[in-house]
């Protein structure tokens, strides 16, 4: 069963994919758009907050290669689903890289 310390990481990881994908909707040739920045912003800090949590109990080279991996893994997905990035068999294979990295990580902590 998954602890509170490793939940609050897994959420730190997804609201790390947030700021990306707001710092790229929050610019376009028209302007700023601020409720997109503030969307970004807000990740980041929900995101640091709950990373800071987490490594109360998960050392910190741990939860910062996981939180990092679930936050280029959800952000390599949502390029894919939303931004139409590229799905070539290459990239998901590198990503796959990262993937066994953080399931490793959690399996040895």
């Amino acid at each position: 069963m998954a602890s509170i310390d490793w939940i609050a990481l897994l959420v730190a990881g997804i609201l790390e994919c947030g700021w990306p994908v707001g710092l790229k909707l929050g610019r376009s040739e028209r302007g700023a758009h601020w409720g997109w920045i503030t969307f970004a912003i807000v990740c980041m800090a929900g995101s640091g907050a709950l990373l800071l949590y987490a490594q109360l109990s998960i050392p910190m080279g741990t939860a910062y290669a996981v939180w990092t991996g679930i936050g280029a893994v959800g952000t390599f997905l949502l390029g894919i689903l939303v931004f139409k990035d590229a799905a070539t068999l290459a990239r998901f294979f590198c990503i796959g890289l990262i993937i066994a990295g953080i399931l490793g990580l959690k399996l040895v902590a």
